[in-house]
């Protein structure tokens, strides 16, 4: 079920987009990065200043980019590839036709995210969702029974109770309407008037625990929360999501995160590549032509090992080859357990409260597994039937999520035999890739008997376990019931004035330190929030007509609950 079948109650008169506007911190990043007057501007002695940013995922790579334009010099430390969980892995042989092992589907509410998507000009197209235009046709497997549907209207009746449970149980639970009305107005006292009431009720409660105990589902069976479980809203079967703090789940629905979501055509990993490459028109201090790739003289620097105190409020920074540069800030964007397991940092830098905050982020397992294959068969029609051959599929299977990419008719298509959580994924976590998609294939030969799916499959297959690798551990945060304090702790770190002063100046940013954990516009928010924060460390300021996110900071900063 997509989330466009879950609407509001009434239809709002301001018919301006839902983007991720809040709730937690509903400040226009949209409008600040776009602004003709520019991010800031530094003293001219610090221009051309080298400060650190560790990872080159999307926050590092923004954060950089933005940085670069203000004069300085970031100096990036990688410890593997450009691009992070943005990762696009080429089939051999197959030109622009890749299987998208992190990020793969972004939703136009990421209005920061998609402003740099047309920075470096790249194109995207709608992302195959289950009952969208895009996927054609949906099969939803549940207890053995497929059930073929282009439509909503084409599945049973109990489906339709389940979405309209939903959809009650978010309005009459979480205001949904009103919230949607005032995000779409960038109503910031109404967001906060409403997300404030919200934030003690449900941070300590289950995404199950909302539904469960809603008027709306407790009318209908437990039939009606295993289907929701199973198939969901938007891209599928969130089961994988209910022991998630139920703030988690309101992000994504209020911000419409789970539907319109575009696929990037050629791999999402081109963006921070192009941002690599990319010569700015307008920077302050470096010559035209300048780039990050220039800067860098052609690669970033080695995976970081030690980042310690420095003489002159300045930190050391240790690449994995032992060679040692200092910086007077640097910015963290890897993924927050490492700097307790892969990067020695030193305690004083951090709160013991920040501390906590870091080592209970919890993480999230992943796997998918892709397979090219020669042609978009599936477009095929079953003479019997009249139905496409195969669908995008949703399963109570191994299989979870399947979904079908088609390049075009005269380029090999791909096909994502499964893409699961949790549970699901560590089923897979010890199997190799060849015994993975074995058991895809059989799987998806009890829901379309008929289907020779390996007759089709050309070239290797690519998969990933995002906890298996040890630059990441996870694939994105899951915050449980209770961590809303400490999601706060790591989010509002950016606004240092407080802080003691060998706590300033190390600031961090990444999804996982977002209030959208998962998602792209995470990683690019919490990026420049940084900006931000280097940008006032370093002495600089921003324009008077286009205040940056720490300048707004009091008038909107997040909830802070009591310890």
């Amino acid at each position: 079920m997509t989330a466009s079948h879950v609407p509001a109650v009434s239809e709002p008169a301001d018919k301006r987009p839902v983007t991720y506007f809040g709730p937690d911190f509903p400040f226009a990043f949209d409008d600040w990065i776009k602004h003709p007057a520019g991010l800031g501007k530094l003293p001219s002695d610090q221009l051309g200043t080298e400060v650190a940013v560790v990872g080159a995922g999307a926050a590092g790579m923004v954060a950089a980019f933005e940085l670069m334009k203000l004069g300085l010099k970031p100096v990036i430390y990688e410890a593997a590839r450009i691009g992070g969980r943005l990762r696009s892995v080429p089939f051999e042989g197959a030109e622009g036709i890749v299987a998208e092992l992190g990020g793969m589907r972004f939703p136009t509410c990421s209005t920061a995210f998609f402003h740099y998507l047309d920075q470096v000009g790249l194109e995207h197209t709608p992302f195959p969702n289950p009952l969208t235009a895009a996927s054609r046709s949906t099969v939803v497997d549940l207890a053995g029974q497929p059930l073929y549907a282009e439509k909503l209207e084409d599945l049973p009746k109990i489906f339709h109770e389940v979405a309209a449970a939903w959809a009650e149980a978010l309005e009459h639970g979480a205001h949904f309407s009103d919230m949607q009305a005032a995000i779409r107005a960038r109503d910031v006292r109404r967001i906060k008037d409403i997300w404030n009431r919200l934030i003690p009720i449900w941070d300590d409660r289950t995404f199950y625990g909302f539904i469960a105990t809603s008027d709306a589902f407790m009318r209908r069976s437990f039939r009606h929360l295993e289907i929701f479980g199973q198939v969901g809203f938007g891209t599928g079967g969130w089961d994988t999501d209910f022991p998630n703090s139920m703030l988690e789940i309101l992000r994504v629905v209020y911000t419409n995160c789970d539907e319109d979501q575009r696929l990037v055509t050629g791999g999402v990993e081109q963006m921070p590549r192009r941002l690599w490459k990319m010569q700015p028109d307008k920077m302050a201090h470096w010559p035209r032509g300048t780039s990050l790739e220039t800067l860098h003289a052609g690669a970033p620097r080695p995976g970081v090992t030690r980042i310690a105190p420095a003489a002159g409020n300045r930190f050391a920074i240790t690449d994995r080859w032992g060679a040692t540069r200092e910086f007077p800030a640097v910015l963290v964007t890897c993924q927050s357990w490492l700097l307790t397991t892969h990067i020695e940092v030193a305690e004083q830098m951090f709160s013991q409260k920040h501390w906590m905050a870091l080592d209970r982020t919890r993480y999230m397992q992943s796997a998918k597994t892709f397979v090219m294959v020669d042609r978009p068969f599936w477009k095929d029609k079953d003479p019997k039937t009249g139905r496409d051959v195969m669908s995008m599929t949703l399963s109570d299977r191994l299989t979870r999520g399947t979904y079908l990419f088609d390049n075009g008719p005269d380029k090999p298509g791909v096909i994502c035999l499964s893409y699961s959580w949790m549970g699901d994924a560590l089923k897979l976590l010890p199997l190799p890739v060849e015994k993975r998609v074995k058991l895809m294939l059989n799987a998806l030969k009890q829901v379309y008997p008929t289907v020779d799916i390996a007759g089709h499959i050309i070239g290797d297959p690519i998969t990933v376990s995002w906890e298996s690798d040890p630059n990441f551990l996870g694939a994105f945060k899951g915050a449980l019931p209770g961590h809303y304090r400490y999601n706060h702790r790591m989010y509002c770190h950016f606004v240092q004035d407080g802080l003691p002063a060998q706590e300033r100046g190390i600031f961090i940013a990444g999804d996982d330190v977002s209030w959208t954990p998962g998602w792209v516009e995470g990683a690019v928010t919490t990026g420049l929030n940084a900006v931000w924060g280097i940008l006032r460390h370093l002495g600089g300021e921003t324009p008077r007509e286009n205040p940056g996110p720490g300048d707004r900071f009091e008038e909107l900063k997040p909830m802070a609950l009591p310890d």
